[in-house]
């Protein structure tokens, strides 16, 4: 069980194989207002980012326009794994290798806010660069390898260099 001081952010990134306007995306692009629509009502949802056009897609990640950004804040990894795994979202995680790149770098991380806190993009782009470069921790780390709230406060700000923008 989670302490209610804290929430779970999430993010996880992903390079398309297509301009978001093309034939090939348009599934894909389709899908997000219902997805997020969803997401939106889901039990322990708490808050997405979102720019203008009411998702995420057009905000800037790592420098490169290929990339799209998702993050959202949860109540616990229950309430997130809940949503992912079911409904329109699981259909669309089956076809994802459809619309992105297959990367081998870790795409996806997760860490815990103080309840009303909202994560920011260059947060959850150092929190991702923390994963690379030391694997699964208390201040970034995986649904596979999670760790509890308590203890969820930094073990480190230290980013190599050499890690900056290797997306």
């Amino acid at each position: 069980m989670t302490s209610a001081a804290y929430e779970l952010a999430q993010v996880n990134i992903a390079r398309l194989k297509a301009p978001l306007d093309s034939p090939q995306l348009k599934d894909f692009v389709d899908a997000l207002d219902p997805v997020n629509a969803v997401a939106d009502g889901s039990d322990g949802f708490v808050w997405r980012l979102q720019s203008d056009s009411g998702n995420a897609t057009d905000v800037p990640v790592f420098g490169d326009e290929w990339l799209v950004i998702n993050m959202s804040v949860w109540r616990d990894t229950n309430a997130l794994t809940a949503f992912m795994y079911q409904g329109q979202h699981r259909e669309l995680l089956a076809r994802r290798r459809e619309w992105f790149e297959r990367l081998q770098e870790a795409m996806a991380v997760l860490w815990w806010v103080p309840t009303g806190q909202r994560p920011t993009v260059a947060e959850a782009e150092s929190r991702l660069l923390h994963l690379r470069a030391n694997g699964p921790t208390p201040y970034a780390f995986t649904l596979r390898t999670s760790f509890p709230a308590q203890g969820a406060e930094p073990v480190s700000f230290a980013v190599p260099e050499d890690l900056g923008c290797s997306v």
